[in-house]
């Protein structure tokens, strides 16, 4: 059996509270799906995570999968045990909780689960706050267990309600940028992003059309777009990418709510990418869960010269303390730094 999380094998413990139709919301591995003992529907935000629950089987059925929380696949009043994985945004964990609550038939179960330093303590307070008699079942894997059983299911879930907007300003230009719980830097201009964009405007790409990797919510190709257009110089669309279905929902939204033009793609890095650019901007992310991992942006740079035109420009903006120059350098071309300091480093590569 492949590796799986600390959680996952804790539930594996309790696999038989599991009963009727089973939801599991935020599963991360597609091992825990053949060890449970039905099929049912799994849910994930990350579109890596969605390609390789797709088609998994047991003995007794298919599981389906739903890639993010507007899902056809979710469907109200359908489960009898709904399994709440640890998200790590603790906003999120609200918004998985009403999900789970909307996809609930009457007197259905609830299994909330994660690691100790991934905050279950403090999850517990969100879960006691709908379900006051929710206890504790078990410990294991440094996780714990929660179970409440008889739940009210939530007569509506639509996912605008949780949808924020906030006005992100830089240089005289400002835009409209939707957020979702669990967004990377909701409802504020990140300052790694910040500092990129004070280089689009000092040092203009010469590109007619541009992509953004790890997108988020949209910011640098609405932002950019807006600032061309103020200056009235010819706009270059930016397309995005992203793997995180919460950012492709909100980036869609940011660029329609301010004109921008561009094609935003959901992608496990550049998997589901097809194309060459001649520019590609990224502030990408560093972290997995609590963990400083730097994997996506190592393989993204691996692969970014497949994407990348001849002479194409790549841009990228990061925590000065990773160690990304010498990576750049193999893989792309010769780098300089255009900004540094004590926070951030924005470097720039031309493809050889």
């Amino acid at each position: 059996m492949s590796v799986m999380p600390n959680s996952h094998e804790a539930l594996l413990r309790n696999r038989a509270r599991l009963s009727g139709r089973v939801a599991l919301l935020g599963v991360s591995s597609p091992a825990l799906l053949a060890e449970l003992p039905s099929g049912g529907l799994a849910m994930t935000e990350h579109a890596g995570c969605a390609s390789q629950l797709e088609g998994q089987e047991n003995g007794e059925g298919a599981w389906q999968v739903a890639f993010g929380y507007d899902h056809p696949a979710l469907t109200a009043g359908g489960f009898d045990t709904l399994v709440v994985f640890l998200p790590k945004a603790r906003a999120e964990l609200d918004l998985r909780l009403s999900l789970a609550r909307w996809l609930a038939a009457p007197g259905a179960s609830l299994i909330l689960l994660g690691e100790k330093k991934e905050g279950i303590a403090g999850a517990v307070k969100q879960l006691k706050a709908m379900a006051p008699e929710a206890g504790k079942i078990d410990s294991a894997r440094h996780c714990q267990v929660w179970l409440a059983d008889g739940m009210a299911p939530l007569a509506e879930f639509q996912l605008a309600d949780w949808m924020q907007w906030h006005t992100v300003t830089l240089d005289d230009t400002s835009i409209e940028v939707s957020g979702l719980p669990g967004i990377f830097s909701q409802g504020e201009l990140d300052g790694g992003t910040a500092v990129l964009l004070q280089t689009l405007t000092d040092l203009p790409m010469k590109a007619d059309r541009i992509l953004d990797f790890a997108c988020g919510a949209g910011v640098i190709g609405a932002w950019h777009q807006a600032w061309q257009k103020a200056q009235g110089r010819a706009v270059s669309p930016v397309d995005g990418v992203d793997v995180q279905s919460q950012a492709v929902i909100c980036a869609r939204a940011t660029y329609d709510r301010n004109g921008a033009e561009g094609t935003i793609i959901a992608s496990d890095g550049l998997a589901e990418v097809d194309g060459r650019w001649p520019a590609i901007v990224t502030n990408p992310p560093f972290h997995t869960g609590v963990k400083t991992d730097t994997s996506m942006t190592e393989n993204f740079l691996r692969d970014v010269s497949r994407h990348l035109q001849s002479r194409g420009e790549l841009r990228l903006v990061a925590n000065s303390f990773l160690p990304y120059e010498s990576l750049i350098q193999r893989f792309i071309g010769p780098v300089e730094r255009l900004v540094e300091d004590r926070r951030f480093t924005v470097y720039r590569a031309i493809r050889r």
